[in-house]
């Protein structure tokens, strides 16, 4: 790799507000300059990111997804316009 074209790589603490939970990975979004900082479990500062959502908050990952009634969609669909006829 060429010396100077990449960004800095190295770990950052991204923390999801939403649910009250951070985790320590590594990141090209270490040499980025939030000015904030987090003391980790290990007693290291580190920098830290706001996410809006991770995987713990993500409907997707906890399993309290929203299920939608796509037949009363159908349904009112076709109240609404009729049934489409045969070919």
């Amino acid at each position: 790799m060429r010396k100077g074209i990449h960004p800095e790589y190295g770990p950052v603490v991204f923390r999801d507000r939403a649910a009250n939970h951070a985790f320590l990975t590594r990141s090209t979004l270490a040499g980025a300059q939030t000015g904030k900082t987090i003391e980790w479990e290990d007693g290291a500062a580190y920098p830290v990111v706001d996410v809006e959502i991770s995987n713990v908050s993500h409907p997707f990952y906890t399993g309290t997804a929203r299920v939608l009634d796509t037949a009363g969609r159908v349904e009112r669909f076709e109240r609404r316009y009729g049934k489409r006829g045969g070919a």
